[in-house]
């Protein structure tokens, strides 16, 4: 495998370990404040970048490249409102939908197909989340409810509806 292909994917894979103990540490943030369906939602979404990484893991091994896991930075343990948790989300997601932007254009030009299969499906899942039916529209529904407790309420009861994604055989899991 191209050395420069493995960093590249090596650090996607850092970046979705990242993803998955900032989205713990969220979760545990809402749910110390009450909010279990924002935390419930925050926890499947933690668990969905774990399935990431390893997805991205067994990739490396499967062409024979070499894993290195490096170590994890310290989460914060407060994240504000839930509008501004939510924020940092959406934040949080495009840096990693412009993470797999550069890496699939750096794939496209060192010609390896395989890999940029595999990277385009996460990056098609990546804007899927970011601006569909995921934090965009969780922002977006914060905002409009501002400080209502009732509609803060029922939107936590919403985000509590949401199943984990069934376990996919492709590249990517559903979003």
């Amino acid at each position: 495998m191209n050395e420069q292909i493995q960093k590249l994917l090596n650090n996607l894979i850092q970046l979705e370990h990242v993803s998955s103990t900032l989205y713990l540490a969220m979760s545990n943030y809402m749910n110390r404040l009450n909010y279990k369906g924002m935390g419930s939602w925050l926890r499947l979404q933690s668990e969905e970048e774990r399935t990431h990484m390893l997805k991205l893991i067994d990739y490396l091994v499967d062409r024979g490249g070499t894993v290195e896991l490096s170590s994890l930075p310290a989460q914060p343990s407060e994240f504000g409102t839930p509008l501004e948790t939510f924020q940092k989300v959406l934040e949080h997601e495009k840096f990693v939908t412009n993470s797999y932007r550069q890496a699939f254009q750096f794939i496209s030009q060192a010609n390896d197909p395989q890999t940029l299969v595999i990277v385009q499906d996460f990056l098609r899942e990546q804007v899927d989340e970011e601006a569909q039916a995921q934090a965009q529209t969780i922002v977006d529904r914060l905002k409009i409810a501002q400080n209502n407790p009732a509609a803060i309420f029922i939107l936590d009861q919403e985000l509590g509806q949401r199943k984990a994604a069934p376990a996919a055989g492709g590249a990517a899991a559903q979003g």
